[in-house]
């Protein structure tokens, strides 16, 4: 009977020092692992991709991004909410009005880079 190996798997076991200390020093902190993590799980929402995409092109208000998306003003603002906490998105009040718009400009790039990086696979 022969043994299937696993082609991800090294078929012999060496290590490399240098690197593995030169990887060491260059990974982050525990802490701010946890905090990525955590800022992409906000990004795991179809919701929050779509509203921050819709962003990306022009400011909207509350209102126009519930008729954009189809969904109640409610659930909008609730996902704004998650959005605007992480600082993906900010908004102005203009009178009753809340306009919003994407925070800066690594918010456009990180959703775009995504939505490339899903559109080759």
């Amino acid at each position: 009977m022969t043994q299937k190996l696993d082609c991800d798997l090294c078929e012999q076991v060496c290590e490399h020092p240098q690197v593995i200390c030169l990887a060491k020093a260059e990974l982050v902190s525990d802490e701010m692992a946890y905090k990525t993590a955590e800022f992409f799980k906000i990004l795991a929402d179809p919701t929050r991709i779509k509203i921050l995409q819709t962003l990306a092109a022009r400011e909207l208000c509350v209102c126009d991004l519930a008729a954009v998306l189809d969904m109640g003003q409610s659930a909008i603002s609730h996902q704004l909410r998650f959005l605007r906490n992480a600082h993906l998105v900010k908004y102005r009040k203009e009178g009753k009005m809340a306009w919003y718009s994407l925070d800066d400009a690594h918010v456009t790039n990180l959703l775009m880079q995504g939505l490339s990086h899903v559109n080759h696979i």
